[in-house]
């Protein structure tokens, strides 16, 4: 019979650390195996999660990990192109426990065998640099204008006011790489905070917990306070969350947006991991609300053909009018929390852009 976890349950679990530690069960043995690439994605971003939150489990709710960590250097050798993957898993590892010189020996293979030059992108190249320097290697030596390039991709503001989910998530991940996730400025020009404000206002019109988690994290790794307005509707949607007992539970469930919401709670100073985690196979699921209103709203733009205006004071009344009552609500919500709504709408209305007949 399936067990379900509420989050306001009563604790038995009852330290941070324990539920943390129950986690790391669920994911190192009862998802996926460990020769699946799935299973190095999930385990390197809840191990991730945890290290940059300054989490210090006992080394005991390691102890899951130890036949990875054994066998790490045979893995990178065969499985070359998951080492970004594998380099996090190592690093985190080794960080969380105080102890462990394989990462120093992995960065400097990875420099030696030039795997960062192999990448097709510079967030992908950015990754790698971020990575090996934890263990004070720099992969690509001769790349000196590497983060120069993804500050320039972030400051173009116009890309992120229209829908582009891809360039939303590649924006919060140079944030992530360029802070050292915190730790360090960013030194993002403003535009690039446009762009998160941007790309945070159609994340919280889609109703995309996951992205905006991910976006509120990044403002804050570059020294911005998120709207509050976002913040408080996010720590509602912790309250949807349930996590099921389940042997046979479907692997396609929402656990990303489990991790983005509980990391974006404890960095936001708001608790996180705060619910029971039953032992064995688990399913997170998220009671949804319907589809955003995002969609209802660009239909409404679009509709609007050469008549529409990228001045929102103007367009405010006709578009309000065309638009559902949640739509509408929604709409007024996402205005409310940022003084950049009006920037963004100019961008999102697209009424800028040259004739593709001229």
């Amino acid at each position: 019979m399936e067990n379900v976890v509420p989050l306001n349950a009563p604790f038995q679990q009852r330290s941070k650390a324990a539920r943390q530690a129950a986690l790391l069960r669920t994911f190192a043995n009862h998802r996926r195996s460990g020769d699946d690439v799935f299973w190095l994605k999930e385990n390197a971003e809840v191990l991730n999660i945890l290290e940059c939150t300054g989490a210090q489990p006992a080394p005991r709710d390691l102890e899951v990990y130890a036949a990875f960590y054994d066998d790490i250097e045979r893995r990178m050798e065969f499985f070359p192109q998951y080492y970004r993957f594998l380099l996090s898993l190592c690093l985190d590892l080794e960080d969380l426990v105080g102890a462990g010189e394989k990462g120093q020996r992995l960065a400097d293979w990875v420099a030696r065998e030039g795997l960062a030059q192999a990448e097709l992108s510079d967030l992908q190249r950015g990754e790698a640099r971020r990575l090996c320097a934890r263990r004070g290697v720099d992969p690509l030596p001769a790349d000196a204008g590497l983060s120069d390039r993804l500050r320039d991709f972030a400051a173009r503001s116009e890309t992120f006011a229209m829908p582009n989910k891809k360039a939303a998530y590649e924006l919060t991940h140079i944030v992530f790489y360029l802070s050292e996730y915190g730790r360090h400025d960013p030194q993002l020009p403003e535009a690039a905070i446009d762009s998160l404000i941007f790309a945070g206002t159609l994340a919280f019109l889609d109703f995309n917990v996951d992205l905006l988690a991910e976006i509120c994290i990044a403002l804050r790794h570059a020294h911005k306070t998120p709207p509050e307005v976002w913040e408080i509707w996010l720590a509602q949607q912790i309250r949807c969350f349930s996590i099921t007992a389940d042997a046979t539970a479907p692997l396609g469930d929402d656990y990303h947006e489990y991790l983005m919401l509980n990391w974006f709670m404890t960095q936001s100073g708001q608790g996180g991991f705060a619910a029971q985690v039953p032992e064995g196979r688990v399913c997170f699921r998220r009671t949804r609300p319907r589809s955003g209103p995002l969609r209802e709203l660009s239909e409404c733009i679009y509709s609007m053909g050469r008549t529409r205006s990228g001045d929102w004071e103007l367009m405010r009344d006709p578009v309000s009018a065309r638009l559902s009552q949640e739509a509408h609500a929604a709409l007024v919500a996402a205005e409310a929390a940022s003084d950049r709504f009006g920037q963004f709408f100019a961008g999102f209305a697209r009424v800028n852009l040259r004739e593709v007949r001229a």
